[in-house]
This record gives structure tokens, C-alpha cells and sequence, in this order.
């Protein structure tokens, strides 16, 4: 607690990174409009299903309770990570804001219907309001603990704890048939780059982000 504090004292008496998490907050209010718009935009014009390797091969499992609280479980933990690491708020919520942002431009571009068994996820839960049939491609269950691992890369317990849980959220979404093979598989690749994208763009934040 006392090196929280610390953390804290240090970091936040510099008006440069004050000024930092600052715009780091707007960029992920962005986003999430931008995201809203985008998921409205591809399920609206979402076409036909195709066939894909493994959804047509298994059966349609309820995995909502995982896929909606598993989710928001997500949301919170990076939220507390964030909260006893200071100093790697502006570069984790300026990472997440570009990985959303570049998601929607993504779900904008091919408008593929949802699988025809795909599992029902309640339309008054809270994730409906950032979750969409019609955003697919690609799946940020899986890529979003993914950027998480490769922030945190540093600290191998949580490292491998959110490899272990982006190929959790990567079962799920196939188990209900909420996203197709390709969205869950490219998630990694298209994170990998996102997350080098962040840190030469976010460069100044990165280099506090590991400091010890």
C-alpha cells in the first residue's frame, strides 16, 4: 500500500503526466461512441451467416452468464490493475482506447450476419450497449486480455494470467457461437500490432509505463 502511495505522489505531482491521463480518459470516451455508432452500423447492415469449421461441427452452448459477467469480471480487474500501477494508466487506457477505435473501423468494413445458433445474449444487459451481433471481426473477448498480457508483460503472473484468459474468452464466444473461428484466431495477430502501434505512437508513456 505504501509504494501505491508512493506511486501515486510521485506520478501525479507531474503536470505532464496529469495532463497525460487526462487525454487518456477522453480518447477512451471516444472510442466508445465510436465503437456504439460502428456496432449499430455493421449489425444494421449485417448480411447472410456463412459456414465456418468449427461452429458448424459443435452445439450452441449457453455461455451468456460467462461471455456478459466474465466480461464486466475483465473490465473490472484491468480497472484495479490500473488503479495500484499508476504509472501505467496513460499508456494502458490510450492502448485500450486505439484497440477499440481500430476494432470498430474493422466491424465497419464486412458486414457478415451473426451464425444462425448463435447463443442469445439478454438485450437489457449492460454489455448490449457495447456488444453488438453485428461486430464480429474481431473479437475483443479474446484480444482485449491479450493487449492486457502484453502490457503487463513485465509481471509474469499476470502475464500468463491474461494469456490463460484471452484462450478462455476465446472458448467461450465458440462454445456460443457468438463469434466465428476467424474472429477469435485474428484477434491475436491484429492485437500483437496494435499493441507495437501504441508504443511507438504512445512512445513517452510507454518508456514510464516500465519504469521500475
Amino acid at each position: 500500500m505504501e509504494n501505491i502511495i508512493k506511486g501515486y505522489k510521485l506520478h501525479f505531482k507531474n503536470r505532464g503526466f496529469v495532463i497525460s491521463v487526462v487525454f487518456a480518459m477522453a480518447m477512451l470516451v471516444v472510442s466508445l461512441f465510436v465503437n456504439f455508432y460502428a456496432g449499430m452500423y455493421a449489425t444494421n447492415r449485417a448480411s447472410n451467416a456463412v459456414s465456418d469449421i468449427i461452429l458448424s461441427n459443435i452445439r450452441t452452448f449457453d455461455v451468456d452468464g460467462l461471455f456478459v459477467y466474465g466480461g464486466f469480471s475483465l473490465f473490472i480487474f484491468i480497472v484495479i490493475l490500473c488503479l495500484v500501477n499508476p504509472k501505467k494508466i496513460p499508456f494502458t487506457v490510450k492502448s485500450i482506447s486505439l484497440f477499440i477505435v481500430i476494432r470498430s473501423i474493422f466491424i465497419s468494413l464486412t458486414h457478415l450476419g451473426p451464425f444462425p445458433t448463435q447463443a442469445l445474449v439478454p438485450a437489457e444487459n449492460i454489455i448490449s450497449y457495447v456488444s453488438f451481433t453485428g461486430d464480429l471481426f474481431f473479437s475483443g473477448h479474446t484480444g482485449l486480455p491479450f493487449l492486457m498480457a502484453l502490457i503487463y508483460w513485465d509481471n509474469k503472473f499476470i502475464r500468463y494470467l491474461f494469456f490463460a484468459l484471452s484462450l478462455f474468452f476465446g472458448v467461450v464466444v465458440l462454445l456460443g457461437h457468438l463469434h466465428y473461428s476467424i474472429d477469435v484466431l485474428s484477434a491475436f495477430f491484429i492485437t500483437y500490432t496494435i499493441y507495437h502501434i501504441s508504443e511507438t505512437i504512445f512512445k513517452k508513456d510507454y518508456k514510464i509505463s516500465v519504469q521500475n
